[in-house]
């Protein structure tokens, strides 16, 4: 394992990395849509915000998740404040969790976390179909909530691991 002296810069750069791969995950817009895949989306930023909301890691301030959904917006095109309305409500409902969990355990953030991703991705097509006239198709969204409900466990054993080297 990893050990770093916790004054060295090496170690302060390295416990930005949450935000700083937020906000590169944001800006390139990660969809893969390079590979010609038609029915495989995922949404790496709200795995993200939602496990280190869950974690309170100090370093991933909520102002800062707001500015990159602002950011998220504008990359995407969508109506300013779409984004960061859906990165906030991810913060406040991981932050709800960890004040109501006794003891954590993944396959109940898990689940946990489909509902909240169902939730608002169903809040944001509403928005956008209904105030916004967007022609937005459904099975879009469906099949985004399938992968990133598949890939939070992996993602999280792999952070599991990046908060133990951080935290040691």
């Amino acid at each position: 394992m990893i050990k770093f002296e916790k004054k060295s810069y090496l170690y302060k750069i390295y416990t930005w990395f949450p935000i700083i791969f937020l906000f590169v995950s944001v800006l390139n817009e990660f969809d893969l849509n390079y590979l010609n895949l038609d029915y495989f989306s995922f949404n790496f930023p709200f795995i993200l915000i939602f496990y280190f909301a869950l974690k309170e890691y100090n370093k991933f301030d909520y102002f800062l998740v707001f500015i990159a959904g602002l950011i998220n917006d504008t990359v995407v095109g969508l109506p300013l404040g779409i984004s960061s309305f859906s990165y906030i409500a991810v913060c406040i409902f991981a932050s709800y969790l960890r004040n109501i969990t006794i003891r954590p355990h993944l396959i109940k953030d898990w689940f946990y976390f489909l509902f909240v991703i169902s939730l608002i991705n169903s809040t944001n097509y509403s928005i956008l179909f209904l105030f916004f006239s967007y022609d937005l198709d459904i099975m879009f969204y469906i099949i985004n909530n399938f992968f990133t409900f598949l890939f939070y466990p992996l993602l999280a054993i792999l952070l599991n691991y990046y908060l133990k080297v951080i935290h040691d």
